[in-house]
């Protein structure tokens, strides 16, 4: 079975390394080798087979509820019902809608849409919740994300979610409210209503954003901040609904009706049947609460099985029960293998149950805790590193203090006061208040402890064949005391790929740029050999959405960087400067040059001038701009950076426009010639003037802008003109984060879509 399991996971996974999905003649082709394999009696391989199939046929679906292209930016009216908890901050309302078929009166063409809309309301002028009917005035856009190294893969995330489309409410024509689904009838509805009532009686506490999570699966009112002391302390899992506290509700449930069935005498059914079912029972109403997220689904599956097993009195193996429950959660959803939570829920279940069961001697509560905990964090750590590039050598530690306090404690107290705050709120408040207190003393010991020097690591991504050892290396850790000492020595050698891995650095004399996809905005990285520099830093709208901690921060990690040794700010505008603060706040920052120095004052900041110059492992970087006596715009005052390698030079030019131009070309003449421009203002019309472009002569033109930009960007004028001198251009919003570097003496300039994309993502 488990053998059978993982050729089926094998089989899903290659099709999700496909860059394009194969047609329906190829499934044809599977299913023919699919019977040939069966008449053979090759059953791994038929599973394998299997997995393939099930993978393209269920890819090909979802595809399929993708909006067609032209749609792309029509108005449409759709009738619809928003589904989930909508998620506000300062600026919109951002929730999940699902429209209805055959209801779009501006376009009566439009048969019908997504199954599932992703949409923005800016600024509402009323309350918007769960199970909610409204007619709405859209414009949508095929879903899209900034792809980038060491980033989130938005675009994956949204086509395992089964979200079809994103796009907007339009402010020019009313929304309409036209009812709302009934509680007993909608989940969402009975969510909202109970996160209505939480925000209401503990919206002023400072555990309210950590009990709504642990209650109803929302996490959205959690800091930045306090995602960081989680992650550094390795106690994220605790705070959201996953296996652990699904299985905690069921193990309380499961016990209590064990000993009440067993005292009560009607002895006609088993105890144990009764605590199964009630237990099953249990985590179905927990998952509900939670709006059956995918982790809890995965989570109430695993759960069921071992459930089953108990109520069919089935003395089945650990691990032929969890191969079931993989087999249950691929057939169900097989694009689960692209969550990293899929990955670190099994392995955690597997690495306990390899490393606890069968094993002989009396078994003690605190010391097998502390072995979980060991286990569970060193199991971990080569996919920790792999998706998240960070590893808490605290983990063990704080884990030991945080589950007890959540898991017994918190959670317990906190679905009690739920069941309750409707019939006896002030028995509810006392619960909250308990609850509270104990996620104060907690948050404190865990701050204490994110604070300790060298509390946790980052690292490059390991490549793929580090895991080949990795792998064996836990397994070999992880065994029975029976296994001779010198293996275990061996296992620690295997680790050692993990953390003496090594990102190529450029020779000396070369520079290695990668202008990051930040949407309508700026950023690159500048590595030389020894040195790096960031050039603007993108836009922060929100505390969710900071590019200097969603996009800048994950790719400098990803390359196994932990210094900035200069930060240069080019202007004001938001989307150069908005990512600043928090990048500054994850990373040690050596320097920071800017032209707006009164914006950045808390960081001790040097103003950009014309004339400043420095060298860095034979590399000469130059600040041509902004003249001493300014422009009269803040734009034309960016500061312009030309950096001069062995192999050629690339010029930043920030927002400057037509009259900045003027003046450089003046300047500096044949000077500004580049083999690289980045494109001034994201190739708007009133800059790359002509004169400007013949005074650069480059072969590249990298403009950084946001899909379907608001703005008209890249305007068709300035791309016209970038044609008229044979320069090659490449947008930031179609080929992704966009890297320029040096092999065999010559530049190479590639998007990261073109050369990382996988069947999901846009082309």
């Amino acid at each position: 079975m488990v053998i059978s399991a993982l050729s089926f996971l094998a089989g899903l996974m290659v099709v999700q390394q496909f860059p394009v999905l194969p047609g329906l003649q190829w499934l044809i082709v599977g299913v023919v080798a699919a019977c040939i394999i069966t008449w053979l009696r090759y059953w791994r391989c038929l599973f394998f087979v299997l997995g393939v199939l099930w993978a393209i046929a269920f890819a090909l679906y979802r595809l399929s509820e993708r909006l067609p292209e032209q749609l792309e930016g029509r108005e449409l009216q759709v009738i619809g019902t928003i589904a989930g908890l909508p998620v506000q901050d300062d600026r919109r309302v951002r929730f999940d809608f699902i429209p209805r078929d055959g209801v779009y009166a501006a376009h009566p063409s439009v048969q019908s849409l997504p199954a599932k809309l992703r949409l923005s309301w800016y600024f509402p002028d009323q309350p918007v919740k769960a199970g909610q009917q409204w007619l709405f005035t859209v414009k949508l856009k095929r879903v899209h994300g900034n792809f980038n190294p060491g980033g989130f893969d938005y675009e994956r995330w949204a086509f395992a979610e089964g979200i079809g489309a994103t796009g907007y409410v339009r402010s020019g024509s009313t929304p309409v409210l036209l009812g709302r689904e009934a509680a007993w009838r909608s989940v969402s509805v009975w969510r909202q209503r109970v996160a209505d009532e939480l925000s209401g009686r503990l919206s002023q506490r400072p555990g309210f954003a950590l009990i709504k999570a642990l209650t109803i699966g929302d996490g959205s009112h959690i800091t930045q901040e306090q995602w960081g002391i989680f992650r550094q302390t390795g106690t994220t899992h605790l705070m959201v609904i996953s296996g652990l506290h699904i299985g905690l509700v069921a193990g309380l449930v499961y016990f209590l009706a064990l000993k009440v069935w067993a005292w009560s005498g009607f002895l006609s059914q088993s105890p144990q049947k009764i605590a199964a079912i009630a237990a099953m029972l249990a985590a179905l109403l927990y998952a509900a609460l939670a709006g059956f997220s995918v982790p809890t689904q995965r989570s109430l599956v695993m759960l069921c099985v071992a459930m089953t097993a108990v109520i069919l009195q089935r003395n089945s193996r650990p691990f032929n029960t969890l191969a079931v429950a993989l087999f249950a959660v691929l057939i169900i959803d097989p694009l689960a293998v692209l969550a990293a939570g899929f990955w670190l829920s099994f392995l955690a279940v597997s690495v306990i149950v390899y490393a606890l069961s069968g094993r002989l001697g009396a078994a003690r509560y605190f010391a097998g805790a502390i072995k979980v905990h060991w286990v569970t964090s060193v199991a971990l750590s080569p996919l920790l590193l792999l998706f998240f590039q960070q590893v808490s050598l605290i983990a063990p530690f704080a884990n030991l203090i945080a589950v007890p306090v959540i898991s017994l404690l918190v959670v317990p107290l906190s679905l009690l006061a739920v069941m309750v705050m409707f019939l006896f709120p002030a028995l509810a408040d006392t619960l909250f208040y308990v609850a509270d207190s104990a996620l104060q003393g907690l948050w404190w010991v865990l701050t204490q402890l994110g604070n300790i020097p060298l509390a946790s690591f980052y690292y490059a991504p390991p490549a793929y064949w580090v895991l080949l050892f990795a792998v064996p290396g836990v397994l070999l850790l992880l065994a029975p005391i029976g296994i001779p000492g010198g293996s275990r020595w061996l296992s620690l050698a295997l680790f050692l790929p993990l953390v003496f891995g090594e990102v190529k650095r450029p020779d000396v004399g070369d520079i290695k740029m990668t202008l990051l996809d930040v949407g309508q905005g700026l950023s690159a990285v500048v590595q030389t050999a020894n040195h790096l520099l960031v050039f603007d830093t993108g836009a922060k709208f929100s505390a969710q959405n900071d590019s200097g901690q969603s996009v800048v921060l994950p790719f400098l990690r990803s390359q196994g960087v932990s210094k900035i040794d200069r930060l240069i700010i080019s202007h004001g505008d938001n989307d150069h400067i908005g990512g600043a603060a928090s990048l500054m706040r994850g990373m040690v920052t050596d320097g920071v040059l800017t032209s707006v120095p009164q914006q950045l004052s808390d960081y001790a900041p040097m103003t950009c001038r014309a004339g400043q110059s420095w060298l860095w492992d034979e590399v000469k970087f130059t600040i041509l701009a902004p003249q001493k006596q300014a422009f009269s715009t803040k734009n034309d005052n960016s500061c312009v950076l030309k950096i001069d390698s062995k192999h050629g030079a690339v010029l930043f030019t920030g927002d400057i426009e037509a009259a900045a131009e003027s003046w450089l070309i003046k300047t500096y003449g044949e000077a500004l010639k580049a083999e690289v421009l980045i494109a001034p203002h994201h190739g708007s019309k009133t800059s790359s003037t002509a004169g400007f472009l013949q005074a650069v002569q480059p072969h590249y033109v990298l403009i950084p802008a946001g899909y379907r930009s608001q703005f008209g960007h890249p305007h068709r004028s300035v791309l016209a003109r970038y044609r008229d001198i044979n320069a090659t251009w490449l947008s930031s919003a179609d080929s992704g984060a966009i890297s320029v570097y040096v092999e065999n003496n010559a530049w190479v300039v590639q998007g990261i879509r073109a050369a990382q994309s996988h069947y999901w993502n846009m082309k």
